[in-house]
């Protein structure tokens, strides 16, 4: 098969060092799991940046300053900002990140952006004029709907039609398995895509996922765990894990 693009996801909004003490806080930690991956084989990184407390911040600095440690630490590996309110912050913040920072790259949860329905116009238009690559979070079917309609009155401009498709969430017991991508890449409306997935079956979901010609989202955001529910010792070993299953499955 042709190698997806692997992106690593190093740490979320909402773990911690409570939750696994090799998880990236700080902007240090994450560029030296940034030089990891992309040495055990990742592509590009999806970047959360933390507040003093350790706290998920969309603040334009703090974005400012990671990016330019990780082009200088890592200049091959492309770089996605969040824009993920993760229950902080609201739609207007998120455009305020967005279009202060002007990134090359974002994620952006239509259904986070949908919460304020006059303003999804604005931030769409916005990412097209500063040159925004955007990649669209699907969580479900009501998702994929959104966006195709959203795209048939011409909110999200042509062009912007990557998605990330999501299997599984944070809630307890809540986690993915392979079979449930089907439905979801049934729904999703054309482009380009990626996955990511919760749980100890998450290179499995990515597995399927590269046999249907997905990109590939992995790491500490979605899931800590081996297949066998012990714990990665880190970000890299899950990336290098998850490329060496991609060299042994067949074409």
């Amino acid at each position: 098969m042709t190698r997806p693009l692997i992106m690593v996801a190093p740490n979320g909004a909402r773990r911690g060092k409570a939750d696994h003490p090799a998880l990236p806080v700080t902007i240090p930690e994450i560029v030296e799991t940034a030089r990891a991956c992309h040495a055990a084989g990742a592509d590009a990184l999806h970047l959360h940046v933390r507040d003093d407390a350790g706290c998920h911040s969309l603040d334009p600095g703090r974005y400012t300053e990671a990016l330019a440690e990780l082009s200088r630490a890592v200049p091959g590996m492309r770089v996605q900002i969040t824009t993920e309110s993760a229950g902080i912050f609201d739609a207007e913040d998120q455009f305020a990140c967005l279009t202060r920072l002007k990134p090359r790259w974002a994620s952006i949860s239509l259904r986070e952006i949908a919460r304020d329905a006059a303003l999804a116009p604005r931030v769409y238009a916005s990412c097209a004029d500063n040159g925004t690559e955007v990649q669209h979070i699907l969580y479900d079917a009501e998702d994929a709907a959104l966006l195709a309609r959203w795209q048939a009155q011409g909110i999200v401009r042509p062009g912007q039609d990557s998605t990330i498709l999501v299997l599984g969430r944070y809630a307890t017991g809540q986690v993915a398995t392979p079979g449930d991508l089907a439905p979801l890449l049934a729904a999703k409306p054309p482009g380009c895509w990626m996955l990511c997935a919760f749980g100890p079956a998450e290179h499995a979901c990515l597995l399927e996922a590269a046999r249907h010609g997905g990109d590939l989202r992995v790491g500490f955001e979605n899931n800590l765990h081996r297949a066998d529910c012990t714990l990665l010792r880190d970000n890299a070993e899950s990336v290098a894990r998850l490329v060496a299953q991609l060299e042994r499955t067949p074409a």
